[in-house]
């Protein structure tokens, strides 16, 4: 059992303090509120801007995050109406039984928005940064509106990139640090481990060899140390505006390696296509379940006819799929990834080709010598190692049938 840093009752007392002080208003500021505004435009900045940022909240919101890091927690939520909430292992756990008030709230989000940030988030209502604690460490954040208060997720950082080893990936992944060129991705859902699965490959190829690396990410969640490189990071909505036109700058920065935070439009997915098809190493992720998922979300991305265009550079370009997901250890000691490791060799590349996508489930299996492994293999691993329960694995089997087949030969 995770042993707490805080005891209960100091949350709560942190909590109940954190809510009265913050229920002063600073003098004339319910009149201000009171007038109407002069436009639209100030009404709307009115609204979403946050109070300013006290020293207490600053302390109550290290109190929390310390608390959140002695945990272990992945994540750090707070929204009004809940006790603030760390996932542990995948598990979201109440720090304590207070609830936060929308002024508690709001002053939380105060401590954790930096100055540079707050004209984005008085613009638009919401924002992502990352920050770094000198003592906590970094943490990547959005602080957002829900239901006219004030809400935020903070996600917990590494203080540095790990190895490949540490994440229990199959020795295939490390295989694509080696690359020269070509596209790799790695997807799945939220919270599966893309963003350290990437930081990992970028840590073993830095090792190993000098290159120019431009990372573009929203927001920069590792910093890599430059050791014989050049490395530089763009954080969108800091550095650059899109995705898209930090892609097509960095290409003119001579870089060997692109680092893609997220392929989230047509646009930066036909740049980072045409990077790798070009002689770069691009390395990106993208928000789908399978590997046969992610070839399917690049071409959809585009009508008919430039889909079959899309289709052949891709074909020429790709250079593997990670597709993983985060399962809870069976000895309750944390979580472990079941892994889909697509290999673009000369069957994959032709099944894209003619566009027959619906094969690439089938390649999987066939190709397993050529490091190819498909997810329910890996869920079939993971139990027959006696690390995920069977229960646990079996609800993610893509095909049900092949994953007994698949347990049945390793029992």
């Amino acid at each position: 059992m995770t042993q707490r840093l805080l005891p209960d009752p100091e949350i709560e007392a942190l909590i109940r303090r954190l809510n009265q002080e913050a229920r002063v208003e600073p003098e004339g500021e319910a009149e201000a509120d009171a007038a109407p505004p002069a436009s639209p435009a100030p009404r709307a900045a009115a609204r979403f801007a946050l109070p300013e940022a006290s020293d207490e909240a600053r302390a109550w919101l290290r109190r929390l995050l310390d608390e959140a890091r002695g945990l272990h927690a992945s994540d750090l939520l707070l929204a009004v109406g809940s006790a603030p909430v760390v996932r542990v292992h995948g598990q979201l756990r109440p720090l304590g039984d207070g609830m936060l008030a929308p002024q508690a709230t709001a002053a939380l989000c105060a401590a954790l928005v930096p100055a540079s940030r707050r004209i984005a988030l008085t613009a638009r209502g919401v924002v992502d940064f990352a920050v770094t604690h000198a003592r906590l460490g970094r943490f990547r954040c959005n602080v957002h509106r829900e239901r006219d208060h004030w809400a935020a997720a903070v996600r917990l950082l590494p203080e540095n990139a790990p190895e490949l080893e540490q994440l229990h990936l199959p020795p295939a992944v490390a295989r694509f640090a080696e690359l020269e060129h070509g596209l790799v991705l790695v997807t799945g859902p939220t919270g599966s481990g893309k963003s350290t699965t990437l930081a990992a490959l970028v840590r073993r190829l830095l090792a190993r060899r000098h290159v120019h690396l431009v990372t573009i990410e929203d927001p920069v969640e590792y910093a890599h140390p430059h050791a014989g490189s050049v490395v530089e990071h763009v954080e969108i909505g800091r550095d650059a505006e899109t995705f898209s036109t930090a892609l097509r700058a960095a290409l003119r920065q001579a870089p060997d390696v692109l680092l893609i935070g997220e392929m989230r439009d047509a646009e930066s997915i036909g740049i980072a296509i045409t990077a790798a098809e070009t002689g770069h190493l691009v390395l990106a992720t993208l928000h789908t379940g399978d590997a046969p998922q992610s070839v399917h979300r690049i071409l959809d991305s585009y009508p008919g006819t430039q889909a079959e265009t899309v289709r052949v550079q891709l074909s020429i370009s790709l250079a593997g799929v990670i597709s993983q997901q985060l399962l809870p250890r069976k000895d309750g000691r944390g979580r472990v990834p079941a892994v889909e490791v697509l290999v673009a060799t000369h069957a994959v590349r032709n099944l894209i080709r003619s566009g027959k996508i619906a094969q690439l489930r089938s390649q999987l299996v066939l190709e397993q010598g050529a490091g190819m492994l498909s997810l329910d293999a890996s869920l079939a691993d993971l139990v027959g190692a006696g690390l995920v329960s069977a229960e646990e694995a079996r609800p993610r089997a893509r095909v049900p049938e092949e994953f007994e087949s698949f347990l049945r030969a390793r029992r």
